[in-house]
């Protein structure tokens, strides 16, 4: 779809409304330049518009594609390729929209293709029409006016994102566990934002180096400080984000060791508490054997009482000391005013070494010298 073409002669916009592409082609023949503007073109369109500006084959169709990085392509000796990459963010889905210019610079013509909704160049062509002494530079001011544009929509997205971080990080280091799914997604967006905006140095570094005449060449630099910002500020971001995945997996590994504290205790209750059912349990078995010596010893209260506590009391005093023995020897408390081990003692003796081992019967050398 054509949304605008105009001619512009001497910095001044020749028509209010837009005027057919085949005869803004003619018109850029007689002087000045024309500036065609088009928003996902068709195929059909994208022909006729090749055919009247005889544009190289191979470009149109790396127009068409949509690509992950910014570049600038020189296809014929006065024509250039620049592929720019917008973003905006969403708020209602905390998500950066990406979309996509490419602009054909020639020497009497700019042909914009915009593909995605964050790409509008509106505001672009309105500031430059209202400043005639950048129009008169010719088309590189039309290109400078785009990447001026697209730069200034980085500025948004880049707080938009500083938001959202700074959340995750108090969230996260306040203590509680952040959703790792919405740190992995920003991190993501962050990196693709990065690969957006980071290439496009070069873009402008390659445009700063064939822009004709020493006009556009402060405002170049401008843009280019601008980016630079950016992209140190979302290089930040990105590794903040690593940081704070850190952080919150850290956190996480904290939680669960409560859990699985907890849950130890809960099994050692468990356990004390059916260690000491356990000789209850063989009180109440044994007596319900009804064996006839059982029954017929048992005639009284005392004597049930005997039995019965004694055999409470005897497992009890016997698991307690099998705990006791059973216990390791880095838990048993150190009697107070007990030394501590010397570890000196411990030590093997240096045993000596062949040179100076004595055999059996070997005569000192003192004594050999003596006797020779």
């Amino acid at each position: 779809m054509i949304v605008d073409c105009a001619h512009y002669v001497a910095g001044t916009r020749q028509s209010a409304g837009a005027i057919p592409f085949e005869d803004a082609a003619l018109m850029c023949l007689q002087g000045g330049f024309v500036w065609l503007g088009m928003f996902e073109p068709t195929s059909e369109e994208m022909d006729r518009v090749r055919d009247a500006f005889g544009l190289h084959e191979l470009a149109v169709e790396d127009a068409s594609t949509f690509h992950l990085r910014p570049k600038i392509e020189n296809f014929e000796p006065n024509v250039k390729l620049v592929i720019l990459r917008t973003a905006r963010y969403d708020d209602a889905s905390e998500e950066v929209d990406f979309g996509e210019i490419s602009i054909f610079v020639g020497p009497n013509f700019v042909i914009t293709v915009r593909q995605g909704i964050a790409s509008e160049l509106r505001a672009a062509r309105s500031r430059l029409e209202q400043h005639p002494e950048l129009l008169e530079l010719g088309t590189d001011s039309v290109l400078w006016a785009i990447l001026d544009q697209v730069v200034r929509g980085y500025a948004p997205v880049v707080a938009e994102l500083e938001h959202d971080i700074e959340q995750i990080e108090s969230t996260v280091f306040s203590g509680a566990v952040a959703p790792t799914e919405r740190i992995y997604l920003l991190r993501r967006e962050v990196t693709n934002f990065y690969r957006a905006a980071h290439p496009l140095l070069a873009v402008l570094t390659a445009f700063k180096k064939d822009v004709r005449g020493p006009g556009l060449a402060p405002y170049i630099r401008d843009v280019y400080d601008s980016l630079s910002l950016i992209s140190d500020e979302v290089s930040a971001q990105r590794d903040l984000l690593a940081t704070i995945l850190q952080a919150n997996i850290a956190v996480i590994s904290v939680e669960q060791t409560k859990i699985s504290v907890q849950q130890s205790g809960t099994m050692e209750r468990l356990t004390i508490l059916a260690t000491i059912f356990l000789p209850l349990t063989f009180v109440t078995g044994f007596f319900g054997q009804n064996f006839s010596w059982l029954v017929d010893h048992i005639s009284g209260v005392t004597t049930f009482v005997i039995y019965g506590i004694g055999g409470l009391v005897i497992p009890l005093v016997l698991l307690w000391v099998w705990l006791r023995r059973t216990r390791p020897t880095n838990d048993r408390p150190r009697r107070q005013g007990s030394p501590e081990p010397n570890l000196t003692r411990l030590s093997p003796t240096p045993r000596p070494s062949a040179a100076t081992r004595r055999q059996p019967g070997a005569v000192p050398p003192s004594r050999s010298r003596r006797s020779a």
